[in-house]
């Protein structure tokens, strides 16, 4: 019995020439914007094209490129170990390569018995998950891979998930805590409200995470100051709050050091490494935020890596 398991990604530009292109695929999505085409292919050729030179400014502090290729890879390696026999993983990225087309021609060569769908979002949004599952079932149509197909359609609260979250937290509390008083903030990336508003659970999903990971805590989280916010916002439209940006500013005003937890992210990426290490970093150090502390992603972590392969087994 051979399963083949596909894990799903955003995906993120390989060069700085692939900003661009990346951008155009992502704001082509009918599922980020929700406009016919061939509205949505202008706007989203316009919207790239003018974010052109602001993400590839951010690229460029990290190498020139994405990390999330590299470290998706990983994890489906690890994830390959954790399984076994019988198991294969493969990686498909949702706005650059390997996309989905790619990916299932692969797996189509593999020749598997059951095929697992596994997003590496832990939160269901139709941004995200919905979004990679539609592009994946399209393009298995086309080619003909008809085998029989599970999805993990999301896990906010996987008690193997949560523990390894939960310790990273630890960690850094006990790192915080002689610091003086702090806040933890359990950043997630943002949505347009009015897709909150549509009946997507993503939110909902984020808080019980954050939920579950106090309660994981027990005495370790007796007294802790902690709130869930939102980052990454993005064009005109009222996106769900509060932002992480404020949040980081009301801490230097209340002078409490920050502990920060990147919630909806399983992988380093910009939003990480950049976003919240250098420029919400900057950001806590202009307003007196007396120290910042910045919870790594989970990755590789064997804790998280075991909950995905529970996962997994149970859908096959």
């Amino acid at each position: 019995m051979k399963t083949a398991v596909v894990l799903f990604n955003l995906g993120g530009p390989d060069s700085l020439d692939a900003v661009e292109p990346f951008l155009r695929n992502l704001f082509s999505d009918p599922a980020i914007i929700s406009l016919p085409n061939p509205l949505r292919w202008l706007i989203a050729k316009l919207i790239s094209s003018r974010r052109k030179t602001t993400a590839q400014a951010i690229y460029a502090r990290i190498g020139g490129k994405s990390p999330l290729r590299e470290l998706t890879e990983a994890q489906a390696r690890a994830l390959e170990n954790t399984l076994g026999d019988g198991y294969r993983c493969f990686v498909a990225m949702r706005y650059w390569h390997p996309f989905a087309g790619e990916t299932a021609k692969d797996v189509a060569a593999y020749a598997p018995d059951k095929i697992v769908l596994l997003p590496l979002y832990p939160h269901y949004s139709k941004t995200t998950t919905g979004s990679s599952f539609k592009d994946w079932q399209q393009v298995a149509a086309e080619i003909g891979l008809n085998k029989p197909t599970a999805s993990v359609r999301d896990y906010p609260d996987h008690p193997g998930y949560i523990t390894a979250l939960a310790a990273q937290v630890r960690t850094a509390l006990q790192e915080a805590r002689p610091k003086g008083p702090f806040r933890l903030l359990f950043s997630a990336h943002g949505l347009p409200k009015k897709v909150i508003d549509g009946g997507d659970p993503y939110q909902a999903q984020i808080e019980r995470t954050a939920a579950a990971v106090i309660a994981a805590l027990g005495e370790d989280a007796s007294g802790l100051d902690w709130l869930v916010c939102y980052q990454s916002r993005v064009g005109p439209l009222e996106w769900i709050g509060p932002p992480t940006e404020a949040e980081i500013k009301r801490a230097g005003e209340e002078a409490l050091g920050l502990v920060v937890l990147p919630i909806a992210f399983v992988s380093e990426h910009s939003e990480t490494l950049v976003e919240l290490d250098i420029e919400y970093r900057e950001v806590a150090e202009h307003h007196g935020v007396p120290f910042y502390i910045r919870v790594p992603a989970l990755g590789t972590d064997a804790g998280f890596i075991a909950a995905l392969a529970d996962l997994v087994r149970k859908a096959s």
